[in-house]
């Protein structure tokens, strides 16, 4: 231990020394204070050193709780000194809080009177809150009524100003309690009225007012208004309420037929979805009937209660009893209203809307969140419940994957998706480990499992750490481990189907339990099983296991004999088919590796061709034609497959009518992004190529057929076949399996369909346009950008105005702006910058809408670019947007070489670029002649670059010269004889004496006739030879 140089109390300095001394045993290895005076220091052992430490540890102890007694007296002498300087009383500082008004109100005036008068001199100047601080202070201290009524009326007014109109209310009428002919408060509690809405209400004392006060025209103008506006209401509400009271009369009469009840039902759905439909059905307690339509035994009828329920809650934060009992009902149709009615309440409760309190604002929540939560714990409860139907439960999971998982990462609040972990994981696993051929467990549907698979990735891919990750994999493997480890087989089944779903859903979890000790072994003994239900199982287990290629060469050595086996000598297609899927799987393990070869030459073809067979088989179960696509997304990788199966129209048909199917979306994704080769590739360095074919390492190899003139040719067969219209479909489906990763699959291939120019006019009138648009906002990063790419393409060879008609138009802005950054490549910058020209030449708005979107500094940006076309489209793209004033006045502002590198460019070889420099220039100048003067600062050769652009042999850029030439000189007259005294007017002269009247001899002719106005030139004579000054 250090012991550190100190001074003694005689001055004398003594230098620092490490314990212990060479003259010091080893165990004085710590620095003490020697003596009791605490003097010098010395070395010690530890227990003098632990000692001294606990003595001056007391000490000092001491001292901070006598300092910090101190300090806490004060502060209290501080805030008693605080109150009796403002006038409170301590009950009024701790418990009146609404008196206590955060402004400054320190006058240690108690007279009431005196009071009142500050309270208005701070209204007069508009300190609203100090006048409500002086007119409380006043109330609390008045003991007049008349005076309180004053005080209270004066308050109101405060209140009126900050917008608080139930306070306003309430205080005006204490002011007329005292004064019932106190006009101005009766005034004030007109105009609170009328902002809550209780409009009878306020035309009563607005009339009262006018009785009073006749000749007063604020109160006659106030009348008026609420006159018309309950007149207004009146009318309206009349009329809804006769239909309203028409539909409860006939829904209430047993003796009313059924069509007549199903029609009633169906008019009091439009009903609900106008304001005032919806304000007299709560008047007229129709949520009451409404529940009771619920029990109804007529389906349509049920239907149309719960589409009523919609329309009521829309907007509203809202509870509804019984909603998730009738979600579990057998009927699809009233499921899916009842699981759209839950998304309302959902997004309601999410936003925690707030609105002027109405009849539909009844059922508004205090508590949103406690209310979220019960919600969420009803869909929960419904996962293993048996009395729940299976499009019900599906319904539920539909609802938990959209309302549960942030909606974005910056969110940092995941508390939702925690709470539903720990409340119903397990539930949800049961529903995931169910297999729907034996007895026990909840019914299922088709799409339940894939559903499950999806809901469990999104809560796992919500999780932000390690250990929240942690403790799912714990979970889910308890929850294995434990059907697992039981007696029957049963159990097992059950645990290898969930596993079998977490391999589709959150892989990472799924790889962790099928790693357990066992679960390979059982997997692959069950696939030679005799019952079909067990075979089922094991073998789509063993499917969703062979998708890494480490556990893909194991399966190879150990399965692939057994699921030939299964292929060849089952009896039931529902195994083959399974088996068969799974040789596609690990035969196409190589990728788009030619050169990587699981099976013998020409293996993979006879699996696609079984495939295609099966997929054409309209008398096989759907089941099995769905296994045969997810075989040929696998199997597609081959460049033959996919020639093979572009040839065949009968597969594409079916392929694309089954697309209508929302379990086998992401297959036929995949399928028609192997078939276009729409997928990334990365083409390594050539010279990376070299080295590693000398080191003898493997060099992934292209398929001859991968070529560009063969992905032309398919996608041409593709879309002969429909596939537009198949992906427009597959883009609307309301379900978990449209996952981020289908939309950006189905982004990728309208990306391909629309590479060739030829094509994007198919692709936007078989509404590939439209159904772009969700996918620039519903997919992955990836998938975002795919989309948006797409969408410029269209927008650069397409007007706009058809492709993307009414207020679509002003959709496509965002996307395309979204491309204008670094992490996209050039051609997308290209892209974008070319299709944004396009839409700020159409009109006025969509400019606006590009500048509201800050795409102008971005464009900016590029216009410095040193590629040729991407600069050069980014001055294009400008020149459109100065023609909106907002863009003019960057160029007006000061300290900016904006003109500068206008000027600049309109003198570069690249004859794109100068056009776009020129044109713009020619519009600045037209439209702010104030930037006239200040071109020739800009650069020295500013009068050789127009000078050039007169002589050019292009007539576009000919015309522009003339007219940034005119522009100047019709901008000043100094202006103007510089450039007559240069070489300007020769070339001017012969220009304007061109045989052919164009815009070109028009422009300049006019340059001349305003140098002759300016005295610059004489007028030629009749036959002369020319202009001289």
């Amino acid at each position: 231990m250090l012991c550190e140089a100190y001074s003694d109390h005689w001055g004398g300095h003594h230098t620092g020394f490490y314990c212990p001394r060479l003259s010091d045993p080893p165990d004085l290895s710590f620095c003490c204070w020697l003596g009791e005076g605490l003097m010098l220091k010395q070395c010690c052992p530890h227990s003098q050193y632990h000692n001294s430490m606990n003595s001056s540890q007391t000490e000092t102890g001491t001292v901070v709780l006598l300092y910090g007694s101190l300090v806490l007296v004060l502060m209290l002498v501080d805030f008693l000194w605080f109150c009796r300087a403002r006038g409170l009383s301590l009950d009024d500082s701790l418990s009146d809080r609404d008196s206590i008004v955060p402004t400054i109100c320190t006058s240690l005036i108690q007279d009431p009177g005196a009071l009142k008068e500050e309270g208005n001199t701070l209204f007069n100047a508009g300190d609203m809150q100090g006048a409500l601080c002086f007119y409380t202070k006043a109330l609390k201290l008045s003991d007049s009524q008349a005076e309180s009524a004053v005080l209270h009326r004066n308050r109101s007014a405060c209140y009126l100003k900050l917008e608080d109109y139930t306070k306003a209310e309430a205080d005006a009428s204490k002011a007329l309690d005292a004064d019932p002919g106190d006009v101005k408060a009766r005034f004030r509690r007109a105009q609170a009225l009328q902002k809550l809405g209780r409009l009878n209400e306020a035309f009563l004392d607005a009339q009262r007012c006018a009785q009073m006060e006749p000749t007063n025209n604020t109160f006659k103008e106030l009348l008026r208004l609420l006159g018309a506006q309950s007149q207004k209401k009146s009318v309206e509400m009349s009329s809804t309420d006769a239909r309203v009271q028409q539909m409860f009369s006939l829904l209430l009469d047993p003796s009313a037929q059924p069509s007549d009840r199903q029609k009633a039902a169906q008019n009091l759905v439009v009903l609900s979805r106008e304001e005032a439909g919806a304000e007299q059905i709560f008047r007229n307690d129709g949520v009451k009937l409404i529940q009771s339509l619920l029990g109804s035994k007529q389906e349509e009828v049920v239907l149309s209660a719960l589409r009523t329920l919609v329309g009521l809650c829309t907007g509203h934060q809202s509870r509804v009893s019984q909603l998730c009992g009738v979600m579990g009902s057998g009927a699809s149709a009233v499921s899916l209203a009842a699981c759209h009615l839950l998304q309302v309440m959902f997004e309601a409760l999410t936003e925690g809307m707030k609105r002027e309190i109405r009849g539909k604002d009844e059922a508004i929540l205090p508590e949103p969140s406690r209310e979220l939560r019960s919600m969420l714990r009803h869909l929960v409860e419904m996962m293993p419940a048996s009395s729940v139907s299976g499009p019900g439960r599906d319904s539920a999971i539909n609802l938990l994957v959209k309302q549960v998982p942030r909606k974005s990462q910056r969110n940092p609040d995941n508390s939702l998706t925690l709470w539903v972990i720990d409340q119903g994981l397990k539930k949800i696993l049961e529903v995931a480990g169910t297999v729907p051929e034996m007895s026990e467990g909840p019914p299922l549907t088709d799409n339940s499992h894939m559903s499950c698979s999806v809901l469990l990735s999104k809560l796992y891919d919500d999780l932000k750490s390690d250990a929240e990750r942690e403790n799912f994999n714990k979970l889910c493997e308890e929850y294995v481990q434990h059907h697992f480890g039981r007696p029957g087989l049963e159990s097992k089944l059950r645990a290898i189907q969930t596993v079998s779903v977490l391999l589709q859903g959150p892989s990472d979890v799924g790889n962790r339990t099928l790693e357990m000790s066992g679960m390979m072994d059982a997997v692959i003994s069950l696939c030679a099983s005799e019952v079909v239900c067990h075979q089922q199982v094991a073998v789509e287990a063993l499917i969703h296991a062979a998708g890494k290629a480490k556990r893909a060469s194991f399966i190879t050595a150990n399965g692939v004999a057994l699921l030939k086996d299964l292929y060849k000598k089952s009896e039931n297609d529902q195994i083959r088919v399974r088996a068969l899927v799974g040789l596609c799987k690990l035969g196409s393990a190589g990728g788009t590796d030619f050169s990587m070869k699981q099976f013998a030459e020409g293996s993979t073809l006879k699996l696609a061709k079984q495939c295609r067979k099966w997929l054409c088989n309209e008398s096989l179960p759907p089941t099995s034609r769905r296994w045969a696509i997810e075989g040929l997304a696998y199997l597609t990788f081959d460049a033959d497959v996919k020639e093979d199966l572009v040839e065949d129209r009968n597969a594409l048909q079916a392929m694309f009518q089954l697309s209508e199917d929302k379990t086998v979306l992401f297959a036929v994704g995949s399928t028609l992004v192997n078939c276009t080769n729409s997928y990334d590739v990365d083409k390594p360095d050539p010279q990376m190529v070299e080295l590693a074919k000398y080191a003898k390492q493997h060099v992934p190899e292209e398929h001859p057929k991968d070529a560009h003139s063969f992905v032309e040719k398919r996608l041409m067969k593709l879309l002969e076949a429909g596939v537009v219209s198949a992906l427009v479909c597959m883009g609307k489906q309301e379900s978990p399996a449209l996952t981020e990763t289908c939309r950006e699959c189905i982004a990728r291939v309208f990306l391909a369909l629309v590479e060739r120019q030829e094509d994007r006019g198919t692709v936007v009138a078989q509404g590939g346009g439209k159904a772009l648009l969700p996918l620039v906002s519903e997919s992955t990063d990836v998938g975002k950008t795919k989309a948006a790419q797409a969408l410029a393409k269209i927008t650069i060879t397409s007007n706009p105005e058809i492709a993307f008609p009414g207020e679509r138009i002003y959709e496509v802005v965002r996307p395309l702006v979204s491309l204008l950054t670094l992490d996209c490549s050039l051609l997308q910058n290209f892209e974008s910058l070319m299709a944004l020209t396009n839409l700020a030449g159409i009109s006025e708005r969509l400019r606006q809408k590009i500048i509201k979107e800050k795409a102008v500094p971005k464009v900016e940006g590029y216009m410095f670019e040193e590629h040729d076309l991407v600069r050069a489209a980014a001055t294009e793209c400008m020149c459109n947007l100065v023609l909106s004033t907002e863009v003019q006045q960057l160029y007006v502002a000061t300290g900016n070489d904006r003109l500068k590198l206008l000027v600049l460019y309109s003198g570069e070889e690249d004859e794109r670029l100068r056009k776009a420099a020129a044109g713009t220039l020619a519009m600045l100048t037209a439209e702010q002649p104030e930037l006239c003067a200040r071109i020739p600062g800009t650069t020295s050769h500013w009068l050789e670059i127009l000078q050039a652009l007169l002589l050019s042999d292009s007539l576009e850029l000919r015309h522009r010269g003339v007219v940034v030439m005119l522009n100047l000189m019709q901008a000043e007259k100094s202006l103007a004889e510089t450039l007559m005294e240069s070489e300007a007017l020769e070339i001017l002269s012969v220009l304007a004496k061109s045989t052919e009247q164009s815009p070109i001899s028009r422009a300049a002719q006019h340059c001349l006739d305003k140098a002759i106005e300016y005295s610059i030139i004489k007028k030629p004579e009749e036959g002369g030879e020319g202009n001289e000054p």
